[in-house]
């Protein structure tokens, strides 16, 4: 029997990232959020050209920052979207005591037809 042995290189799961660390869609996001805050950093702040630097910085760096990171693993988007689904689409559970089936059966066909009609 001949095994061959083949070696698997440490940058193999590279693909679709920046520097082997970001995801394309967390840089496009980080550019996105960035952009506007350099610009009105650079015409808006009335201060010589090396404090708007160091003020600029000092914005932007934890802004394109969490951007690139994102939360739990996920670009801001994606996460800002499950949030929005989460919203939209949460049941509120309640418990009132003893449930009359039949009643409830009655009630929703009611509401149901009352929407529809």
């Amino acid at each position: 029997m001949n095994y061959e042995t083949y070696y698997i290189p440490a940058n193999f799961t590279d693909a679709g990232r920046i520097f082997g660390m970001f995801e394309i869609r967390n840089v496009m996001e980080a550019l996105i959020l960035g952009a506007p805050v350099i610009f009105l950093c650079a015409y808006l702040l009335p201060f010589e050209l090396t404090t708007k630097i160091i003020v600029t910085m000092t914005i932007f760096i934890p802004v394109a920052g969490f951007a690139l990171i994102g939360i739990s693993d996920e670009s801001l988007t994606r996460y800002v979207g499950a949030g929005l689904r989460w919203r939209k689409n949460k049941r509120i559970l309640t418990y009132r005591g003893e449930v009359n089936y039949h009643e409830f059966e009655r009630a929703y066909i009611r509401r149901k037809n009352s929407r529809a009609g």
